[in-house]
């Protein structure tokens, strides 16, 4: 391995309750990597790797079939579902040891496959990270758009690196993956945590398309959740903000009670249940929403003490029943 000129390509693909899909996108994925080998830019030895994330469809099925009908399809079975997140993990850490480089893609055909050529091209000039970039967001609706570019303004806001309108559909060299590997968080952002690794990086723009077939797996209360993972893993601002807004509501209340004390002196009646009960209230839901982020924090710090896997194989389209039993 290690060959710039000619490198192995691992063409890593979560897999979710994909059975529709799936037989689509397959033939498009294996026809890119036989067009990339003939071109000379990738080694015969690539494959297409499929990651069934814990499916309850027959994906894991379908993905066992590919695997029988041409050698250059393989894939994993996690053990049961573990979220886009860990799939991906799960497959550039499967492939790591196998090959030169790794692209991963969505399985959904949203992403385009032809910017793969542009992502090998770059890596076969020096590169080690490359990143898909949708060049723009014309066929997003105006509130799927403004929602999308909040969302990457507000991690870079917040602390978290990420590139802007970059998901997962990058290219990995095993340089980078090599070290990547010693990154242990269980509390998984791979969009903020590629760029942490450092190495010579570039990117590639592209056009998104709609959904083949299916049905989308990130729907906005998803993304929402994604966003707030990726703050709390990558930043502390969040807990810098709750310690200066702290300070401001302290001082504001401090010039509150000289106010109080100064009006009582002078004999003037404070008047105002309903505005101390409203101040009362406002503080009171202020510290509740602080103890909240803070909270986050101490479960993100459990779950990493605690060095659960973050996959788990069961199964291997490779492997025999006999390695089965003998594993």
């Amino acid at each position: 391995m290690n060959d710039r000129e000619h490198p192995i390509l691992y063409i890593v693909i979560p897999c979710y309750n994909e059975q529709e899909v799936l037989p689509i996108t397959a033939p498009m994925f294996l026809q890119k990597l036989s067009d990339l080998a003939a071109a000379g830019k990738v080694s015969p030895e690539s494959r297409v790797l499929f990651v069934n994330d814990g499916s309850k469809d027959k994906t894991w099925q379908i993905i066992c079939q590919l695997a029988k009908s041409d050698p250059h399809y393989i894939g994993i079975c996690q053990s049961r579902n573990r979220g886009h997140q860990n799939a991906v993990l799960a497959g550039l850490m499967e492939a790591k040891d196998r090959c030169d480089i790794t692209i991963s893609i969505d399985c959904d055909g949203q992403d385009d496959i032809n910017a793969m050529d542009a992502m090998v091209d770059a890596y076969r000039d020096g590169c080690e990270v490359v990143y898909g970039v949708r060049s723009s967001r014309a066929t997003d609706t105006f509130f799927k758009r403004f929602t999308a570019e909040s969302f990457y303004r507000l991690l870079n806001a917040m602390g978290a690196e990420v590139v802007f309108n970059h998901a997962d559909y990058r290219l990995l060299s095993a340089r980078v993956l090599k070290e990547f590997a010693n990154f242990k968080e269980v509390n998984l952002f791979l969009r903020g945590m590629v760029p942490l690794v450092g190495f010579k990086s570039t990117s590639v723009a592209y056009e998104r398309h709609e959904r083949i077939a299916g049905e989308s797996h990130y729907p906005l209360s998803k993304m929402l959740g994604l966003a707030f993972d990726g703050i709390t893993s990558l930043s502390v601002k969040p807990i810098r903000l709750i310690t200066g807004f702290g300070c401001v509501v302290a001082l504001v209340s401090f010039i509150g009670v000289i106010w109080a004390i100064v009006q009582a002196f002078l004999g003037h009646t404070v008047s105002g249940w309903a505005s101390t009960t409203s101040i009362i209230c406002f503080v009171s839901g202020v510290q509740l929403i602080c103890l909240g982020v803070i909270g986050e924090y101490i479960g993100k710090i459990y779950m990493e003490t605690k060095a659960r896997p973050r996959y788990i194989i069961s199964e291997r389209t490779w492997e025999t029943d006999k390695d089965k039993e003998d594993s």
